[in-house]
């Protein structure tokens, strides 16, 4: 199913700031935000209203690749645009003055048909970089083109280094994953565990590599990791998932936004297939509606198989609101923006704590009292107790989690395996709860209601990254919930681990004896 992108969204194919002059006339650039397409045809290009013919146009489509408008004009063959790939006019014309231009830019596409994109743009005056970075516009990750970063950032710097240019893969691998590659940044991996998980997807016991600088961390997950295996091990169960994209529609006033959500939600079966014909994993299970002011904010949930799914999600909902945009007969929509920020995308916030952002997954274990007071110096009583005080502390604070550390072990999983570390913001939100059973022993239990994890896509390919996820056997199809088992088991450690450390004043000692480096 191919979506109607509407003209709003047109005009977000046009990369501003791209207009410029060059030594043959005028340049700008399109690039592809929709969908994957064949560029059948280029009719014309307009500035200020002055047209610019078909044969006064060619295109570069990188890598060398440029190509008159009139080549593929004449017998309909085009080209294929990808979604993220730029194609660059060029117009043999007249050199534009310093100041605000209108651009219209009118071409057929397979499948959309006739397009038009008009927008404004300007060209400003251009101050020379004497310091710029060098890349290479053919290769980037050729050896030739870091070795030149490499030369740049010593000589600017004045300094040597030894070790930042060593590493062990091939480069070109980093292709999508990091610009202006220059070298590595080495960090010490260390391993805890096998840790039990008595999980649903995660059954088994599970060496833990943990990528971290501060000492006595692993240390401290391995001790609250031994604790629970002495104890049967983390009972891990994954309970909700959800990745979200959160457009907002703009009215004239409160009445045109609510009649405007009360439509959404009656069309919500005309909306769904819109936004799942741009991936064959995504898909769309609700649309919640937030109204304030003249404002109505969707925020589209989907689930997004093994991947994280921010850049999934996106394109998805950019197809469903261009479906909107075309179909919507009541008031006029006066703006829209794709991403409002009410998704809370790399921050903590309450709606992903209420509503799931990513996995929602919850660790639980019964903690014998023998065990406890033999390997941790403290009863069930007293860490129950010092949660209770901590809670309050949690709340006159404001924080988003009432745990002692969660960020510690799922930022230290995180850069091991690949994962997108921003997203520690809200991954590292969790709910902790204890109490005493009957039997004297001590209930403990985390929620992670916002853990963003994947086991494709993103750097979970990259050479020592994936190495990491295949030690935890979270590789291939269907792993996520198996990973995100897994880090819910080791944060239940931590917590036990730093808490009972706290309880038995032992966290300061033990900082000192192990976690020295001054």
């Amino acid at each position: 199913m191919v979506f109607t992108p509407s003209p709003m969204l047109l005009k977000l194919l046009y990369t501003r700031g791209s207009l410029h002059n060059t030594p043959e006339g005028v340049a700008f650039s399109i690039k592809n935000r929709l969908d994957t397409v064949r560029i059948t045809r280029i009719d014309h290009v307009q500035i200020d209203g002055v047209k610019i013919g078909v044969e006064q146009i060619a295109l570069d489509l990188g890598e060398g690749d440029v190509r008159p408008a009139t080549t593929f004009n004449a017998d309909s063959a085009g080209f294929t645009l990808p979604v993220g790939q730029a194609a660059t006019f060029h117009l043999a014309t007249e050199h534009l003055k310093e100041g605000i231009h209108t651009v219209q830019v009118q071409f057929a596409a397979d499948p959309f048909g006739d397009l038009t994109v008009e927008v404004e743009d300007a060209i400003a005056q251009q101050q020379e970089n004497k310091n710029r970075i060098p890349r290479q516009d053919q290769d980037d990750y050729s050896d030739a083109a870091i070795q030149a970063r490499q030369r740049f950032a010593e000589e600017f710097s004045g300094q040597e280094f030894k070790h930042l240019k060593h590493y062990s893969f091939d480069a070109h691998d980093l292709q999508g994953n990091c610009e202006h590659f220059t070298g590595v940044a080495q960090i010490p991996v260390g391993l805890a565990g096998p840790l039990r998980v008595n999980g649903e997807h995660a059954d088994g016991d599970f060496l833990i590599p943990m990528a971290t600088t501060e000492g006595t961390l692993v240390a401290s997950y391995n001790r609250g990791i031994q604790l629970l295996n002495l104890c049967g091990g983390a009972k891990c169960t994954v309970i909700g998932d959800a990745m979200q994209r959160a457009p907002v529609f703009v009215f004239d006033d409160a009445r045109g936004a609510r009649d405007f959500g009360r439509w959404v939600e009656e069309n919500i079966d005309q909306i769904r297939p819109e936004a799942e014909s741009t991936s064959r994993v995504a898909k769309l299970q609700y649309i919640d509606t937030y109204l304030s002011n003249k404002f109505a904010f969707l925020r589209f949930n989907y689930s997004t198989g093994d991947a994280a799914g921010q850049n999934m999600v996106g394109r998805a909902t950019f197809a469903a609101c261009s479906w909107i945009l075309e179909n919507y007969k009541g008031v006029p929509i006066r703006h829209f923006y794709l991403e409002s920020n009410f998704a809370t995308d790399k921050k903590a916030s309450q709606i992903n704590v209420m509503r799931t952002r990513g996995k929602r997954v919850v660790a639980e274990a019964v903690i014998k009292r023998d065990i406890l007071q033999q390997r941790m110096r403290v009863t069930p009583e007293q860490l129950a107790y010092h949660g209770q005080v901590s809670n309050v502390g949690a709340f006159l604070s404001g924080a988003n989690n009432n745990g002692a550390h969660s960020a510690n072990g799922i930022t230290a999983l995180f850069i091991a395996t690949g994962q997108d570390v921003a997203n520690v913001s809200e991954s590292s939100a969790g709910v902790l709860y204890s109490e005493i059973t009957p039997e004297g022993d001590l209930y403990i239990s985390i929620t992670i209601p916002s853990l963003i994890v994947a086991t494709h896509g993103g750097g979970t390919g990259l050479a020592t990254q994936n190495e990491c996820l295949r030690m935890l056997g979270c590789v291939g199809r269907g792993t996520v919930n198996k990973f995100a088992e897994i880090v819910a088991g080791v944060v239940l450690a931590g917590e036990l681990s730093l808490g009972a450390a706290i309880s038995s004043s032992d966290w300061v000692s033990s900082h000192e004896q192990y976690g020295r480096n001054r």
